[in-house]
């Protein structure tokens, strides 16, 4: 059965947030099946949770946000530089909510955000296709069309990286579609789909090949699609789009 951290389960399944649900923690205020914790355990969606005597009722239902990233914006909630985030952009009532994976500071495009973390987790890790188009500086030569086709491993994948990357190495895989758009003033533009996503996975992929990546923008993941979506806008999934997600969630035993 899937757990979660005590901590985590009390921030999504009330108002208090991860860090006053650490403070219930250590005060002893908070039970897991009649026991006091004093500790971050792990805990399933069978247990019983309670704060100060009283049982914390579990969320049955989740929202989920296809949210326009704009360029110049980081995926987190604060920036310790004063960076712009796109919780900045975002109405305030969307401050709890995780984002589906990340987008760097450069790219742009489509990211999903929701107030499940259990969803979240399970769409991270999961295979569902996700649609890139790309601008790379240079020609994208026979060898780069065999690596999409193939895959490959990189023992040095920190071009294109972060400079403070802790990854240094990268196994790529077959990408699953790609076409190259056309070339024209020293760049090729191309469109790519995988169902992974790594570290700044595309940047590294075609780093290796020295081909630095100018433009990235996701245009879609699985069935969900940017549309005529403005960058900085955000609307709701649609109702087929949450039977799809449901339908995912069913499937892969995911409790939320």
């Amino acid at each position: 059965m899937e757990k979660i951290r005590i901590n985590k389960f009390i921030s999504h399944n009330t108002n208090y947030s991860r860090r006053e649900a650490d403070e219930l923690i250590k005060s002893g205020k908070v039970s897991v099946n009649g026991r006091v914790v004093s500790d971050f355990v792990e805990v399933s969606y069978d247990d019983k949770i309670k704060i100060n005597g009283r049982l914390v009722k579990k969320k049955t239902d989740f929202s989920v946000i296809v949210y326009n990233k704009q360029k110049g914006e980081l995926v987190t909630k604060r920036d310790d530089r004063g960076r712009k985030t796109i919780f900045d952009t975002l109405p305030k009532g969307f401050s709890k909510f995780i984002s589906i994976g990340r987008l760097d500071f450069a790219s742009e495009g489509l990211l999903l955000l929701t107030d499940a973390p259990a969803i979240a987790e399970a769409l991270m890790r999961s295979d569902i296709e996700r649609m890139y188009y790309l601008k790379v500086k240079g020609e994208v030569s026979d060898d780069v069309i065999t690596a999409m086709r193939e895959g490959f491993f990189a023992k040095d994948a920190t071009k294109g990286a972060h400079e403070k990357t802790q990854i240094k190495s990268m196994e790529f895989k077959p990408f699953l579609a790609y076409s190259v758009l056309g070339s024209s003033g020293g760049y090729t533009k191309l469109k790519v789909i995988i169902n992974e996503g790594q570290n700044r996975e595309l940047r590294r992929f075609f780093g290796c090949f020295d081909l630095e990546v100018v433009e990235l923008k996701r245009v879609s993941f699985g069935r969900v699609d940017l549309g005529m979506l403005k960058p900085g806008k955000w609307r709701y999934l649609t109702n087929s789009e949450y039977d799809d997600l449901r339908d995912f969630l069913k499937q892969n035993g995911v409790r939320y």
